[in-house]
């Protein structure tokens, strides 16, 4: 297993390194002077020069390049713009906000979706079958900022249930932030259900018609044996890979639910940055972003041989 995460880790690298120099080649490419954008309209030349010195800006692109990547590995993500405060802390504090709605609706997703998927699977054709691929299908075709507004309009502005945007801490108020947390959670929750139950129904299927499913049916197992006992964790597999995929597309993609309900997260974070033309701040949250996939995508694979013992860790 040791082996096995050391040479997943070392293929990482080149993917890295990859869109490190993407980032920081998009980056340069955006219109400005990031020296003009830190001191503003009324910087006289000799100040912007003298910015440009200290930031390494007047130096060749691969030379510019070589600083920022040395200082990252240092862990030096620069001081934004708009902010003044160091990238690396902002990240941080704001990735914890995005992390938290994120894993709260994919582990409820799939707490629902995986056991709905393979009921639907075992009920092939029915009624059942009929009404959880109709759901499924429904709520894949609402996009998320949609279905925020929705459920803003529904919980927040009708019924009066809910705050319908904003964000309290948990370390201020446990209880507000869960209830300011419920309707970004459901908005995510509500998205990606559909998908998980439609991978889950369809890995279901293809278990269900393998021979030692047959095997232990004829043994005189009951069905609900053989679901969850023989079936489910074959079945579970892919769903897993999926899971990963959707995790990693969420911590980069929840900026538009954190839009929607005013969340300081992640996300809002870079879209803040992108009108700001915060370049530190852009090209710290991408180079994170890429690192979080790395990082998700290693864990899936290290734990996928779990679900799927065809597959080994070598």
């Amino acid at each position: 297993m040791l082996r096995f995460a050391l040479t997943r880790i070392v293929m990482a690298i080149p993917t890295l390194i990859i869109v490190a120099v993407a980032v920081f080649v998009i980056v340069r490419m955006i219109p400005g002077d990031p020296a003009a954008m830190m001191l503003g309209d009324a910087a006289d030349a000799a100040a912007l020069e003298a910015l440009r010195e200290r930031l390494g800006l007047n130096q060749s692109i691969a030379t510019q390049f070589f600083i920022w990547a040395g200082n990252i590995l240092q862990g030096d993500f620069g001081v934004s713009i708009a902010n003044k405060e160091p990238v690396l802390g902002l990240i941080l504090d704001r990735f914890s906000t995005s992390a938290t709605i994120v894993f709260t609706a994919v582990v409820l997703a799939t707490l629902v979706a995986v056991p709905l998927g393979m009921i639907a699977a075992w009920k092939q054709n029915s009624l059942t079958d009929f009404t959880v691929v109709s759901c499924a299908t429904l709520l894949l075709s609402i996009p998320t900022f949609w279905m925020g507004l929705l459920l803003i309009l529904g919980f927040g502005m009708k019924l009066g249930w809910l705050p319908v945007v904003g964000y309290v801490s948990f370390s201020e108020s446990p209880k507000a932030a869960l209830i300011y947390l419920i309707l970004p959670v459901m908005t995510l929750f509500l998205h990606e259900i559909g998908v998980i139950m439609r991978m889950a129904r369809a890995s279901t299927l293809e278990v269900l018609n393998l021979e030692y499913i047959m095997h232990a049916r004829a043994k005189g197992l009951s069905e609900g044996t053989v679901m969850w006992r023989h079936a489910f964790r074959n079945a579970f597999g892919p769903t897993w890979t999926l899971l990963g995929l959707i995790l990693g597309n969420l911590l980069a993609g929840v900026a538009v639910v954190e839009t929607v309900f005013t969340i300081p997260g992640l996300g809002r974070l870079l879209v803040n940055a992108i009108f700001a033309r915060d370049y530190p701040v852009i090209q710290g949250c991408l180079l994170f972003i890429a690192g979080i996939y790395v990082v998700v995508n290693l864990i899936v694979d290290l734990v996928y041989p779990y679900f799927d013992p065809k597959v080994t860790a070598q």
